[in-house]
């Protein structure tokens, strides 16, 4: 258990092919928290404090381009998440005191690691699983999914698929200088887009 100022976190630790590795699951053991619920702030704080040096975030997600097929792989290379707020509604960040040091605007033109997508779409062709270089994440309020009119919304907007739970663990991560790629598993087209 790793106490942060935003929570308490259940953190593992070992090593896999040779790397340190620290695993938090955001939902937390059985699905506990839905994902309105998830403490991103302290998962993240977590690992920033347990050494953590880059952050590879996996996310199941609704496709929303229609030529994504089902059970594909997306490394993605885009956010979209105006709200920029977490399930209880504040503001997501990690500054939320006045006056704290390290406050500060920040410019976020490349919300995923260009290095860490690298790796992850290196490890998918070692694999033999093909992975789509490049798409945006949609990031969509839970824990209720969106009806057809919000989809077709995203998909105006260039979104190539969404999920609940990246959206805060990205800006987060970039806050706290953690490199962050997101891997994505589609496992159904999103309400509107086709029949499955």
């Amino acid at each position: 258990d790793v106490d942060t100022r935003f929570g308490t976190v259940r953190a593992s630790s070992g090593t896999f092919a040779g790397t340190e590795v620290v695993h938090v699951s955001r939902h937390e053991e059985g699905h506990r928290r839905l994902s309105n619920h998830v403490n991103h702030q302290a998962n993240i704080t977590a690992l920033k404090e347990l050494g953590a040096d880059a952050v590879i975030g996996v996310t199941v997600c609704g496709a929303v381009d229609p030529d994504l097929p089902l059970g594909s792989l997306v490394v993605f290379d885009d956010l979209h998440f105006l709200a920029n707020r977490l399930g209880d509604g504040s503001i997501c960040t990690l500054y939320d005191t006045p006056g704290a040091a390290g406050r500060g605007h920040w410019i976020f033109e490349g919300p995923f690691s260009t290095a860490g997508r690298a790796v992850l779409l290196d490890a998918a062709r070692e694999a033999g699983h093909e992975a789509r270089d490049g798409g945006c994440y949609g990031h969509v309020d839970g824990p209720r999914f969106n009806t057809n009119a919000e989809i077709r919304t995203l998909a105006q907007a260039g979104v190539t698929a969404v999920s609940q739970t990246a959206g805060p663990e990205t800006v987060l991560c970039g806050e706290a200088e953690l490199p962050y790629a997101l891997l994505g598993y589609a496992t159904d087209y999103a309400n509107g887009v086709k029949e499955e």
